[in-house]
This record gives structure tokens, sequence and C-alpha cells, in this order.
């Protein structure tokens, strides 16, 4: 029996969830792996660097993340089943943690796993499509260190590329004749650049507060954070202030939907999340879904292409739990490629969607309590999909409802 070909994009969680997944089906011959990493290391969007734009190669840099961020989960609701923070670090540790923790967590489970081996680094993935007649992906992969093209065949494609790493910048009139800084959170590397300045912080989710508040201890003379949606009502101090959605920028001078203004603005940081984006993959099989939502169309437990289930994304979905949804998604996968579980027929994989899309849209924007409860039913249906194999029937069940709460 031949080995299954597969390639996956990508070294960050995803791809190193999806290579410890298929470790032991290595080991017994079973299957052939090959993960192609753009950047020279793994740990993707936790692999932080100080630069911004593009790297050394010319490629676009994929890290979001800034010096002082902190996880803005607990550890326990992002801990591996197999691999605890105890295990890693020897000692107890608070709940949130720095980046640096995560990533030095993150990249020692790889490499307790020996997991680096199955790695391509500096090889950027350039095109994948599929040939219906011979039933198998065409992947170009490009050497970044020799500029040498690659073509190879592959039985299977996961992409696990992540999707924190392309801006999703909101159009206002007038930004791009504003005379100071201007910037997508993407490329915020640190508070200390904007002391003593005026900013104005378009977007009032996560890393919009995170950098609001980062930006005022750090010395910044004053913050204003701009939301479409209404104040999140927290009692700020002196420094920082809420204002409605921005409507146009005149000069150094934001214009406000409700009429009102700020002047003498320094900087405006975008804080307006990110966006899908899959260039390298052939038209059809691209993802539209714009930005991150927890239901993506076209992927049949956010995981399967709906027509063509021998392509699987990852860490795909808007996650509160992340890596262990990760490890569940890289079993599935794993479970399904192998041929241990079966999936159902296109009709029902789309009606699977539509279904998940349905509640998705019933939830309201600030309805966070529903947005876990959303995602903890996920990741429950993925549980009991895998324990459909029996050899999966001593997997212990995960307490959901202590990890919700």
């Amino acid at each position: 029996m031949s080995k299954l070909r597969i390639a996956i994009i990508g070294a960050g969680p995803c791809g190193l969830s999806q290579l410890l997944a298929f470790k032991q089906a290595e080991q017994e011959q079973r299957v052939e792996l090959i993960c192609f990493e753009r950047q020279s290391d793994w740990g993707g969007l936790w692999n932080y660097t100080s630069q911004i734009g593009i790297d050394v190669h010319g490629e676009p840099i994929h890290s979001s993340m800034y010096r002082q961020l902190w996880a803005n989960n607990p550890k326990e609701s992002i801990e591996f089943a197999d691999y605890t923070f105890y295990d890693h670090f020897g000692c107890f540790l608070p709940s949130y943690l720095p980046r640096a923790f995560i990533y030095d967590y993150l990249t020692g489970r790889a490499k307790v796993n020996n997991l680096r081996r199955f790695i391509r680094f500096n090889t950027a993935v350039r095109h994948v499509d599929f040939n219906d007649e011979k039933k198998e992906f065409n992947v170009d992969v490009e050497d970044l260190n020799t500029g040498s093209i690659e073509c190879t065949n592959f039985d299977r494609v996961i992409v696990a590329t992540g999707h924190y790493n392309v801006s999703n910048m909101t159009h206002i009139d007038g930004v791009d004749q504003f005379p100071g800084r201007v910037l997508h959170s993407h490329e915020f590397r640190g508070a200390d650049e904007f002391v003593g300045l005026n900013l104005l912080i378009i977007g009032s989710s996560f890393s919009g507060i995170d950098i609001a508040l980062q930006c005022y201890k750090f010395g910044a003379q004053s913050v204003t954070i701009s939301s479409r949606r209404e104040p999140i009502g927290f009692k700020w101090p002196a420094g920082i202030k809420d204002a409605p959605m921005v409507v146009r920028i005149e000069g150094r001078t934001a214009h406000f939907k409700d009429g009102s203004s700020l002047e003498n603005i320094n900087a405006i940081i975008f804080c307006t999340g990110y966006r899908h984006s899959y260039p390298f993959m052939t038209k059809r099989f691209q993802l539209h879904s714009g930005i991150t939502e927890f239901v993506p169309s076209n992927l049949y437990k956010s995981i399967f292409w709906v027509d063509q289930p021998y392509l699987a994304y990852l860490g795909t979905p808007r996650q509160f739990f992340s890596f262990p949804v990760f490890d569940l998604q890289a079993a599935l996968v794993r479970d399904v490629f192998l041929g241990h579980i079966k999936l159902p027929e296109q009709v029902q994989r789309q009606a699977d969607v539509n279904k998940w899309q349905t509640r998705e849209k019933s939830i309201g924007p600030t309805d966070f309590s529903a947005m876990l409860d959303l995602q903890t039913d996920y990741m429950r249906d993925m549980f009991d999909l895998l324990r459909t194999y029996d050899g999966n029937q001593s997997l212990s069940k995960p307490d959901f409802d202590k990890a919700n709460h």
C-alpha cells in the first residue's frame, strides 16, 4: 500500500497540531508529511518580530504580535490536553501570560515531539490546484533562499496558515491625506512609539482596548476610541475616552457620526480585525468570507471543503479556545483522511454548514456568552464525531461546561 502524501501549509499552532496528530501514522509508514513554512522558524502568529511590512525575502510579515502583548484568554482555556503548562514550565503560573510564555509553551510541545523534521522553512506556497482527472493536488512552492520553484503532487492538502495576518482596513474619507502616522494593529509593535502623542484608535474590540490602555500607560497624551457600536461603558481614566464612528478626516481633525470632532491627532491606529486571505489557492478553493467569523462558508465542520473533502482548512473560525480547537480539528482531519471516519454526502455537508451559519447569524455582535456557547457546542460536535471511530473510544470527554464558565 502506497503512502498517502499530505501537504500541510503553515507551521504555526494549527500546522503543529496537525503534524502531531499524524505523527503515529507517519511512524507506521502510512503517510508522508511535508509542512511548508514561509518564515524561518515555527510558531506562526506567535513568532514575534520587530519588523513590519516585508521581510528579507520581500514577503509580507506574518506576525501581528507586539512586545507587551499578553494573552487575552486564560491559560486554562488554551491548554493542550496532552501537554500542560505545568508539564512545560515545571511550576504553577498565573492564568494570563505574556506572549513569550505562550510561544515557549507552543513550541515546547513541538520540540518534545520532534516535529521540526517534517518542516521546510523559508518555503512559500505559490499555487495549489486539484487535478480532477488524476485525483491529486498540484502544489507549487518557492525556496525563498534560492528562488527555485518546485512543483509537487499530493493526495491531500491542509491549509493551516491562520487568519490574523491580513488587515481588514475600514475606508474613511480623507484618511489618505492625514499628515500623521496611520497604521493597522497588525503593524503595532510597542506603545513606547506613541509617548506624548494624541491617538485615535478605530475599533473597540480586543486589540483596540488593549492597545489603547497600553499606549496610555506608556505615556500617550490622549487616546480616543472610535467605535461603530455603542460605547463599551468602561470607566476610563482621564486620558482615554470613547467616540462614535469616524466619518471623515480633515487634516489632523476627525469628524464623527454624531457631528462632534477631535482635533490635533498625531496618529491613527486601525484595530478593525483581519480578513481571510489565501492567494495561493486556486480560485475555486479560496475562502471568500471576508472578515473572520465563527462559521466560515464552504467548510463542513469549519474544516473540509464542502465539494472537495480532500482539502482541509484549520483554524479558520474565530476562537475563544484556540489550541484545543486546533487539536480537535487536526484529529478529525487525520481520521477522515486515513479513512477511519466517513463524511456524509455533499448535500448533507452543505446543510450542516447552513445550520451552523443560521445559528451564528442569530447572535448579536456583543453577545459574547452566546458566541462562547456556539464554540463550545462546536467542540462537542467535533468530539462526538471523533468518537464514531472505534479507535477513539478511549478518549476522555472534556468538561466543556467547566471550560465554558
